[in-house]
């Protein structure tokens, strides 16, 4: 269904044009509907008719209102545990802390020498970069480099990453994470970098670097994070059985 007509009430129709257009993928998940005045004059409808049609797909999860944003298409619901793996959101909001991520940067660039030899790419191949700061409580905690093949996300630059998890939008892409390789040591940054987080140079931060893979072992994403020791600890679970 891709228009109105007047044989069924017009907010059920236009319901389902959207349902329609987020099923074909013309509304990514992750990203922007049109606004309510531009459905309005998309479709001949009075704004009482669209808000009506937006509201039956906020009520069934399918699309979530972001106030001074607009309206965005939500992708199903992941259930997690705090022994599986997740990003930084997920882990505050299992644990009912007020967080949020700032983008700093969200570009392509090539993968180069370094990161091809990480992700399994050609020099050539393009990766998404992406620089953000973690905030908890409203206070920085943590500086974020992240490295993604364009190949395996080419829809990343379209999703509005301080909006939604990025492991939420692997899952919704068939990436699910399913192992990792970490490594964590001590580091200093150079001034520019202990800015961002409200820290000066002379300060020592923990360097988590992540290297994470899906199910079916593709090297998804490089993640480097800047942590503020002060602010947040890791925990590690051992158990040996007799």
């Amino acid at each position: 269904m891709s228009e109105v007509n007047y044989k069924s009430p017009l907010y059920i129709q236009l319901r389902e044009v959207i349902r329609s257009k987020i099923e074909d993928g013309e509304y990514p998940i992750g990203t922007a509907i049109p606004s309510e005045s531009q459905l309005s004059e998309t479709y001949k409808l009075n704004p009482l008719s669209v808000r009506s049609a937006l509201a039956a797909l906020k009520y069934e999860g399918l699309l979530r209102s972001v106030q001074g944003k607009g309206v965005y298409v939500n992708g199903p619901k992941t259930e997690r545990d705090l022994e599986t793996l997740g990003g930084f959101r997920q882990t505050m909001d299992e644990r009912s802390i007020d967080a949020h991520t700032r983008v700093l940067i969200k570009a392509l660039r090539p993968a180069g020498p370094y990161y091809s030899r990480l992700l399994d790419l050609a020099e050539e191949d393009q990766v998404w970069f992406t620089k953000r700061i973690d905030y908890m409580n409203k206070e920085p905690v943590a500086l974020e480099e992240i490295y993604i093949p364009e190949k395996l996300l080419p829809s990343y630059g379209d999703v509005d990453i301080e909006l939604f998890s990025i492991y939420d939008i692997f899952i919704w892409n068939d990436l699910c994470p399913t192992d990792a390789d970490q490594t964590l040591r001590v580091v200093y940054l150079e001034p520019s970098k202990a800015k961002l987080i409200n820290l000066t140079s002379d300060h020592a931060v923990m360097e988590l670097s992540n290297l994470t893979r899906d199910a079916k072992g593709r090297r998804i994403e490089f993640a480097r994070n800047y942590v503020r020791p002060d602010k947040i600890e890791f925990i590690t679970h051992y158990a040996k059985e007799w």
